[in-house]
């Protein structure tokens, strides 16, 4: 067996080193609700371009598991509608967030997108996904 070593430099940068954006920013935070959602229409298109080879793929890169990344993508199942809402929900500055991935599991295994809005519109106290009326949902 050959063995060859070769010295490999990598140019890398730290946070500090990495140029900021010229855009100021803005105040609070993103739910998480919403950042999951963007990576769930994100890694579907990975999916379907075909850049990934499959969810195992797909968790490796991510660095989480397969059933994660399938919980995940079950959000790109819910009805437009209710995506558009929690890809645009306003900004934490303090608190907790109104919506859990956890509680809108179910409403993705619902296969109309009507029942999802239903289920969607519900009172807290009837396992609704949030904690109170979404702030846009279209009829």
């Amino acid at each position: 067996m050959n063995t060859i070593r070769k010295k490999l430099v990598l140019n890398c940068t730290t946070r500090e080193e990495r140029q900021q954006c010229d855009e100021p920013e803005l105040p609070g935070r993103l739910p998480r609700i919403t950042r999951l959602m963007a990576l769930a229409i994100r890694c579907d298109e990975l999916l379907r371009t075909g850049k990934v080879r499959d969810l195992e793929h797909l968790a490796t890169i991510g660095n989480v598991s397969q059933p994660r990344i399938s919980q995940i993508l079950s959000l790109t199942m819910l009805a437009p509608d209710i995506q558009e809402t929690l890809l645009f929900l306003p900004r934490l500055s303090e608190g907790k967030p109104e919506i859990f991935e956890k509680s809108l599991r179910k409403i993705t295994m619902l296969d109309d997108w009507h029942e999802q809005r239903q289920a969607y519109m519900r009172p807290k106290d009837q396992n609704l996904a949030c904690n109170q009326q979404p702030v846009l949902l279209l009829k």
